[in-house]
Formats: C-alpha cells, structure tokens, sequence
C-alpha cells in the first residue's frame, strides 16, 4: 500500500548561535518571506558579538523571527518584532511560547505605521540595533532609512543591518550614518550601518 504524502511543506530554520543553538523552529509561508540564510546570520552576529548581549532591538519585518530569534538567544535584552502577516504573527508567538522566553514584543501592523507612530519624539528607551530586511524588488530600503532617522527611535550609537538584493545599490544614507561592514553571499548584498548621532553636535 503506497503512503500518502502530506503536501504541507513545514518550513524550519535553524538557530544559529546563544543559549538556542541547534534548535529547530517552524515557520509560516508568505508572499517575499525569505528568513536570511544561516550562514549570513553567523556573519551578521559575529560583527554584532560585542554588541548584542544587553541590547534593544527592533525587527522591522519580521517575517519567520529568524533574526529576533537569533538576537534573544544572543542574550540580547529585548526584541520588538513586526509583521503584517497574521500568520507570521501567530507562528513567532507559538515559538516564543515553546522557547519559553518574554523578551519580545510581538506587533502585528505595517512597519511603517509603527515608525510614524513615534511622531519624532524621543523615546525613553530607544534601539541599539535594527534589523532592516524587507520584501525584495521593493525599493524599500531608502524608504525606511528616513522613517528611522525621522522616528527618533535610534540610540546614539545604533547599528542597523540591511539586506537587499545583489544587483541594487545601497541608497543615500543620512550624513552620520556609515557602512561598517558588508559582504555578498548568493543573490543578496548585506551590510551593517553605524548611527554616530553625536556627529551632529560635534
């Protein structure tokens, strides 16, 4: 008697690095949710090594959690993680729940929505690193970029990792804002920007 194949793909990453390292979790399917590849997580959290644990981080399009995971197990201190896919949304809090962890903030609305929401007043607790990895063929990046610089949002020595697309430029970045690091791997540039807000008074 042949087996009946169950046609439901279970998507799983895996955690790379920190207290979670190994573990397997599952995550929902969508339109442009790519969660970054295991070894770009390994790189992005070997330049963040002296920086994460501690940290308040904001995931801006969360998609599977990969990278909020990969920041919790890290030690980092808290993770606000947004997504306007109910799915993604109710899978994340599913693995948060099994991981057993409360340092996450789980939104489900539109990135932007949640930028504009701060109206450019400083936070009482702003974020020291931004993970910036939106739907490819987009042309988001430029976007964001501002609504973060605008949002008032940021620490005064904030990091923030972007992942775009190989063949597209990295957009104008605000003047005290620099490349610290990028690399290439497959189809997808990535880099880590450095936020001097100090610069401005100097």
């Amino acid at each position: 008697m042949k087996k009946i194949k169950n046609k439901k793909k279970v998507n799983q990453l895996r955690i790379i690095g920190g207290q979670w390292r190994g573990r397997k979790l599952s995550f929902a399917d969508g339109e442009g949710l790519r969660p970054t590849l295991d070894r770009v997580r390994e790189t992005l959290f070997n330049w963040l090594q002296n920086d994460i644990a501690g940290a308040n981080c904001l995931d801006l399009f969360t998609g599977s959690g990969a990278l909020g995971f990969e920041a919790l197990s890290r030690n980092a201190d808290n993770v606000v993680m947004i997504d306007k896919n109910p799915y993604a949304i109710q899978m994340i809090k599913s693995n948060l729940t099994l991981l057993n962890t409360h340092k996450a903030q789980i939104l489900q609305m539109d990135a932007e929505n949640y930028l504009n929401s701060f109206n450019g007043d400083k936070l009482s607790q702003t974020f020291d690193i931004v993970f910036l990895d939106p739907p490819f063929n987009k042309q988001l990046i430029s976007l964001f970029c501002g609504l973060l610089e605008q949002s008032n949002c940021l620490s005064d020595k904030a990091s923030i990792y972007i992942e775009l697309e190989k063949n597209t430029s990295l957009p104008n970045l605000p003047k005290h804002w620099t490349v610290a690091k990028e690399k290439k791997a497959g189809q997808l540039s990535y880099y880590l920007i450095q936020v001097n807000q100090h610069s401005l008074h100097s």
